[in-house]
């Protein structure tokens, strides 16, 4: 077939189609007959592809229902809590290196169980009335390798996201400073109230280092 222009004429009545000479390379004319009519294609509009919603038209969420429910990425926050305890160092590292007995002084936490073949690891189980409800939690943790007499810390590895570091800064021969620090990622059915979960748990691990005084010089005094 020769490079002369090619033209198909389906019908007298239907568009041409024209293929035109090299020079005006593949263009194409689309002619119509008068009862034929081609609207012309205007871009849609930013209003017709965005839903508008006006400002203040959400429902206000419940009390534990979470106003970030679309963020990735979740909050942590870190408590940290100290006490001078008339207590030597060494003895409160032992009396806190005992995680079985942290039950006993620590108001939030309800049981601690080592795990027989695995001892650096330990499962905790939370358990407190606060914010109107019941709140359990539990998690399996590592102890990380400690300092002896000055550091105790640990990581949780399934549960509730935490970690957590305790030093002892020694005051003299028969007290010391106990610095708690504890990093938690805030639960969901929490959010709503994070503002006010870090002060109430700060309460909690002063109230808890308060016990612990007791603990440490009542165990201290029967070995």
């Amino acid at each position: 077939m020769s490079s002369a222009a090619i033209s198909f004429i389906s019908s007298p009545n239907s568009p041409r189609l024209s293929h035109v000479s090299p020079t005006n390379r593949y263009a194409i004319l689309l002619t119509a007959t008068p009862s034929c009519r081609i609207s012309s294609l205007k871009p849609p509009s930013l209003s017709s592809i965005f839903i508008r919603i006006p400002y203040g038209s959400f429902k206000k969420s419940s009390f534990f229902t979470s106003s970030r429910t679309f963020s990735p990425v979740m909050e942590w926050q870190d408590c940290t809590v100290k006490t001078e305890i008339d207590v030597p160092a060494s003895m409160a590292y032992k009396c806190y290196s005992d995680r079985e007995a942290i039950p006993n002084w620590m108001p939030f936490i309800s049981s601690v169980k080592i795990l027989e073949d695995k001892p650096n690891l330990s499962r905790w189980s939370l358990k407190y009335n606060a914010f109107g409800r019941d709140i359990e939690y539990s998690w399996l943790a590592r102890n990380m390798q400690p300092i002896p007499n000055q550091k105790i810390h640990w990581r949780s590895l399934e549960g509730l996201p935490n970690r957590g570091v305790v030093r002892f800064y020694p005051k003299g021969p028969s007290s010391c400073v106990v610095e708690l620090t504890v990093s938690y990622e805030v639960p969901q059915l929490l959010a709503p109230v994070a503002s006010a979960l870090q002060p109430f748990l700060e309460n909690l691990l002063k109230r808890g280092l308060d016990r612990f005084e007791n603990f440490a010089k009542s165990s201290g005094s029967t070995r």
